[in-house]
């Protein structure tokens, strides 16, 4: 199973330990690709800072990551599973997972990057700022820039089972499973049962909720009819829609009663 997640707008404050080896992150196929965003944003935000706020969509009140930016070479780093915070990390918690849990999120969660393009929850990084819907000056937008090396390594990567995609549109502009793999893979929507509609944090906090509920029960889905049952054995209610033709992902509909 591979579990496709956004990253969090706001991030822990960088580590101690060694600086980013962006050569040590997992997927390497991506190395190229990151090291040029990387530049990109080091560039940026070591000039001028009023343009860097700009580019980045920043307010004044986080003027200050422009220069966390500027640093990223040299700052600590630490596993991106620390680094990301926010209302679906807070839900996955995956610092209280049992050691079990925690080896199989290491193997199956993706977290997709403006800068990285995707990590592991294992891989060491710095904290930074810089979503997917960024156009940095030399680059352009850059989920636009990152669909060629994630169509390069992603297929890869998803191995012949489950996936799982999480992701909000921003991230799932940078890579769209194709053919058989879009055939294995899940999109899911949380719906407020009463509403059926989309309330954003509730939205989040249960998505991080379903994916720790899977990884602490051991439950690997060979694809996404199995998914539904697995929820539903989890005590979940869902509504599946199965893909009118090939090619095309499955549609999951979780409702909750509850909005906490």
């Amino acid at each position: 199973m591979l579990v496709l997640l956004p990253p969090s707008e706001g991030k822990a404050a960088s580590g101690r330990g060694a600086p980013l080896k962006p050569e040590s992150l997992s997927l390497p196929g991506l190395t190229p690709a990151r090291e040029t965003v990387l530049g990109e944003l080091v560039e940026l935000c070591s000039g001028d800072e009023e343009k860097a706020r700009e580019v980045l969509g920043l307010s004044e009140g986080l003027r200050g990551e422009v220069a966390k930016n500027a640093e990223l070479r040299t700052a600590g780093a630490r596993p991106a599973g620390e680094i990301y915070t926010g209302v679906l990390y807070d839900a996955l918690d995956l610092a209280s997972l049992d050691a079990a849990a925690k080896r199989r999120a290491a193997r199956a969660l993706l977290v997709f990057s403006g800068l990285w393009g995707a990590v592991r929850v294992t891989d060491r990084i710095p904290s930074y700022r810089c979503s997917m819907g960024v156009k940095l000056p030399a680059l352009g937008a850059l989920g636009a820039y990152w669909r060629a090396p994630m169509a390069e390594v992603l297929p890869a990567a998803a191995g012949d089972g489950l996936v799982l995609d999480l992701r909000s549109a921003a991230y799932a502009a940078a890579w769209k499973p194709q053919g058989e793999v879009a055939g294995r893979t899940a999109t899911v929507r949380v719906l407020h049962a009463p509403t059926r509609k989309v309330v954003s944090h509730f939205n989040k906090a249960t998505k991080g909720r379903i994916v720790r509920s899977l990884l602490a029960s051991g439950s690997a889905p060979a694809g996404p009819a199995e998914l539904v049952e697995a929820l539903r054995d989890l005590g979940y209610e869902v509504e599946a829609q199965a893909p009118a033709r090939a090619g095309k992902p499955w549609a999951l509909d979780v409702l909750v009663a509850e909005i906490h």
